[in-house]
């Protein structure tokens, strides 16, 4: 509604959507920006969600119209300097949508609204997912590696 009635806000919007994680949603003429912050309870969560979030920022290059997606960790972006109550340490990421008038405009709002909403379920099902096929496939290896092992050894 700000960007169709050019009226910028200087306020940041905050929203307390899971414990000891928020999502601030600052409103421009030209762009909103969403910028999610999200507890990683587990250190492969981190690793896994970076190379999830990578290729979320790589997508941009095959596809001119989604949005601009950036992340950092432990550090807030910029943006968010001057907010309070935000939350920082090395276990803590920072996601960022930058949502342009084709992404808020009345045929596209309320897509976007539903994707962005659902965004943090998302991520961290598909950290879950990673995290049972890697598990998935480090216990058939292991499998293998046994029998390897009891056909070596020696018959006595």
């Amino acid at each position: 509604k700000m960007q169709e009635a050019e009226t910028p806000s200087e306020e940041t919007a905050v929203v307390h959507y899971h414990e000891e994680e928020a999502m601030y949603i600052s409103a421009k003429t030209d762009r909103v920006t969403v910028i999610f912050s999200t507890l990683f309870k587990d250190p492969d969560d981190i690793v896994i969600g970076k190379v999830f979030l990578q290729e979320f920022r790589d997508a941009r290059k095959a596809y001119q119209q989604a949005p601009q997606v950036l992340f950092s960790y432990g550090e807030p972006p910029r943006e968010l300097h001057g907010q309070a109550d935000i939350l920082t340490g090395d276990n803590i990421g920072f996601v960022t949508f930058v949502l342009f008038p084709r992404h808020t405009s009345a045929k596209n709002q309320e897509n976007t609204i539903n994707l962005i909403h659902q965004f943090r379920t998302y991520l961290h099902y598909h950290i879950k997912c990673s995290k049972a096929y890697l598990h998935s496939r480090m216990r058939s290896k292991t499998s293998e590696f046994l029998k390897v092992l009891n056909r070596a050894k020696p018959e006595a």
